[in-house]
């Protein structure tokens, strides 16, 4: 489960075993969501509202990054670090 970025403490991450629609996973502490790339909505999970809010204007811009790292992952290839 490579991680990609942390953001205010919020680890995102893609698993080995990926599967359509493209999304990542935000782990912070005891909470996890899976976020799917194009509508930032969550998929799956829970963040507490502020971190969840963090997490969207992080990655907003970063969409393209975030779908090159969704497609490495998908060709079993180590994604790229998003800053």
């Amino acid at each position: 489960m490579p991680t990609v970025a942390i953001v205010e403490g919020i680890k995102i991450q893609f698993f080995a075993r990926e599967h359509p629609p493209a999304h990542f996973h935000a782990v912070y502490a005891e909470y996890r969501a899976q976020i799917d790339i194009e509508s930032l909505a969550v998929r799956r999970g829970s963040l507490p509202p502020a971190k969840l809010a963090i997490m969207k204007a992080w990655a907003g811009p970063r969409r393209e990054a975030l779908m090159r790292a969704w497609d490495a992952v998908l060709a079993k290839q180590r994604p790229e670090k998003i800053v």
